[in-house]
């Protein structure tokens, strides 16, 4: 699509919110929504991606904009669904299941992701469980509804988020812990990494892996930085 505007702006709302002109008119969402941002520095940002456009506008170089969408036509209207879909990932979670062997692979493994289940297990009293092996691990149905609470505990903008977080790194747990700040974007994604680092180190990276692996980690640190934008750069205390 060829840009079809001068300039875009940010407007403050009377009664909340932000919003985006292009040439003074709101931009709205691809469902026809009004595009409501919660905080002045994600309006900002998504301003700037769109005075950043040339003579075609490219939507991949709008993810603070696409996230923004997504959250309000996608999330917002089927917010129990993606609560679920989110939540559900606790009942088979990447870091349940732990090697066996190699040593190498184990202690990595342990380093990254037993912290993490500590951290679910003293801060919020769920016990997620872990087993060594491929056998499947059934976890306790209190189990499932405390993750499912933390996860519905999330507003629309954070839960759009969480659910970018959960798919691109296989684990709900990885996902919590970066949202709650009990991790960073760089330790989250190393953690959700521990697996395929090991197999690269053995069979080594084709360019094709590495190229869905490089855009899986842009998408991840785009959902970082959509979080800390949508809460106005308010960082959660882990430890609550």
């Amino acid at each position: 699509m060829k840009r079809f505007y001068k300039d875009a702006t940010l407007r403050v709302r009377e009664n909340g919110g932000h919003e985006i002109l292009l040439d003074g008119r709101p931009v709205r969402t691809p469902l026809r929504a009004a595009l409501i941002l919660p905080t002045a520095a994600l309006a900002e940002a998504v301003v700037a991606e769109w005075r950043a456009q040339g003579e075609e506008i490219v939507p991949a170089d709008m993810p603070m904009l696409t996230l923004a969408n997504t959250s309000i036509d996608r999330v917002r209207q089927e917010r129990d669904h993606a609560v679920a879909t989110i939540a559900a990932y606790g009942e088979t979670d990447m870091v349940s299941y732990l090697a066996d062997e190699p040593p190498d692979l184990v202690a990595a493994q342990a380093a990254h992701w037993t912290p993490l289940r500590a951290w679910l297990a003293e801060t919020h009293g769920i016990e997620l469980l872990a087993t060594a092996g491929i056998m499947p691990l059934s976890q306790e149905p209190e189990t499932l509804a405390a993750i499912r609470a933390l996860v519905a505990a999330h507003d629309d903008m954070e839960l759009t988020a969480l659910h970018e977080f959960t798919t691109l790194s296989g684990s709900v747990l990885i996902a919590l812990a970066l949202s709650r700040g009990r991790i960073d974007v760089e330790a989250a994604w190393t953690a959700a990494e521990v697996d395929e680092e090991h197999q690269a180190k053995f069979w080594g990276r084709d360019e094709e892996a590495e190229d869905r692996r490089t855009r899986r980690r842009t998408a991840f640190r785009d959902a970082a930085r959509f979080l800390d934008l949508a809460r106005g750069g308010r960082t959660p205390d882990p430890s609550v």
